[in-house]
This record gives C-alpha cells, structure tokens and sequence, in this order.
C-alpha cells in the first residue's frame, strides 16, 4: 500500500481490491483527532481509503465509518480468526494422539501362552468355538481371542455391568440375536460370534472398529466418526484381542 498526497491536503490510502483496511485505521490511530473513515472504489475495481470525502470522479463511495468502530471491527476479526486457529489446533493435537493411540494398538507384544485350567476349559468348548465359526464366516482365533479377554473361558462369568457367559453377552445383546439361554455355551458362543459378524460387516471388515463395538457398542464407534472411541478400557480391550488373535495365529501356523 502507498499513501498519497492528494488536492486540498486530503490523505488517501490505495490499493488493489483486497487491501486490508485494518491499515488505514493504524495509520489514523497516530492521529489524536478522531476521523471518519471513507471506502471508495473506481471503474477498474480499485479500492480507496480516506479519511476525509474524496470527490473524483469516478469514484463509489462504498460505506462511511467512524476509525472506532472500524478499528473494533478489525479486533473482532482478529480475535476471531485466533479462535478459528485454536479451534484447528485442537482438533489437529486430537487427531494426533488418536492416531498414535491406533499405532500403539497395532504394536506386537508377547503373550503368555494359554495353560494349566484355562487350556482344559479351552479345549472343551473348542468345538462349539470351531463351528459357530463357520457359521459366521469368521476365523475361529478371533472368537478365541474375544473370549478369553471376555471371560477367561468361563462358562459362569458374570461381569459388574451384567455380562454373562463365554463372550459376555449383554441380556439386550442376548435377545438381539435370538440366545433364549444366555447361559447355555453354545447359545453364547452363537450370539457372540452372530454379533461379531454384524459389526465387521457395518465397519467393513475393520477388525478394530468391529472389536470396538463389540466392547462399547456400534453407536459408541459411529459418534467418534468410526474411530475408535476415546475410552481407556475400550482402546485397552481393542489391544488385548489383538494381541491374543496374533498369538492364536502364530500358534496354528507353528
């Protein structure tokens, strides 16, 4: 921007279209008598400050301020741009840490392998593990993995929020997917492996995600923008399943 000296000693500010009128009111400022600001434009686009009533031809007087209120408008933007920033920000650090926390969820870790009771009831229950498997298109070391994370491979399980059995069934899950007897083994297994099924084909075959609503239900996943929800002790089942699928995957291959 250039500052000309024009006829009768009026000051005019000029410039292409986009000047900021933020700098005229700077300029203003220095002076201690308070003075209205004018905004022209010419035929070519050319836009004018002044702060005095310009009078050539050719120009539009576009609006008429006080500096004041021009110099409080200029604030407000200012202050208003700052926040748009903070807000991006935020949001950029947010999706940082989640994007570190689904790299720590993908982190092999060793596992102790399964043993002593727990093999015994994991052997017997097995079979029913196997076919249910096949029934829904999954991998039986996926089922494996969610239920010793559920439960251990106890039949009896039940969990302060009311989980019950194998694959701590929620009562409302349970009826769902048609289990009658929440208890029954192979009922639980049924509708455990039934609800896996949904969810990785309502997250397209996101194993996390599918894990995810497993713990914290579908509608938990989808309010954080199919992400896995912020929550402690869902990320930390997230991984545990992991880790015991990769573990039953290395066990088969060995």
């Amino acid at each position: 921007m250039s500052a000309k000296a024009c006829v009768g000693g009026v000051r005019r500010w000029c410039s292409a279209a986009g000047l900021v009128a933020s700098s005229l009111v700077l300029v203003l400022a220095t002076n201690p008598v308070s003075a209205d600001v004018f905004k022209y434009i010419d035929q070519h686009g050319n836009v004018f400050f002044s702060d005095e009533p310009l009078t050539s031809t050719g120009l539009k007087l576009e609006w008429k301020r006080t500096a004041t209120r021009l110099a409080a408008q200029n604030r407000e933007q200012s202050e208003s741009i700052r926040r748009k920033q903070a807000e991006v920000n935020a949001r950029l650090k947010a999706r940082s840490e989640a994007e570190a926390a689904v790299a720590e969820v993908y982190e092999r870790r060793p596992v102790a392998p399964v043993s002593g009771s727990m093999w015994v009831r994991r052997t017997r229950f097995q079979p029913l593990i196997e076919s249910a498997a096949r029934r829904h298109g999954l991998v039986p070391e996926l089922l494996h993995a969610v239920i010793r994370t559920e439960s251990a491979y106890k039949p009896n399980a039940l969990s302060h929020a009311g989980a019950c059995g194998l694959m701590q069934l929620m009562p409302g899950t349970a009826e769902r997917f048609r289990v009658t007897e929440i208890w029954d083994p192979a009922q639980n297994i049924e509708g455990g492996a039934a609800y896996l099924r949904f969810l990785l084909d309502l997250f397209d075959n996101d194993i996390r995600l599918a894990l995810a609503g497993y713990n914290a239900g579908e509608g938990a996943v989808k309010r954080y923008g199919n992400q896995i929800p912020p929550y402690p002790e869902t990320q930390n089942y997230v991984r545990k399943v992991l880790q015991f699928l990769w573990a039953e995957e290395e066990s088969r291959q060995s």
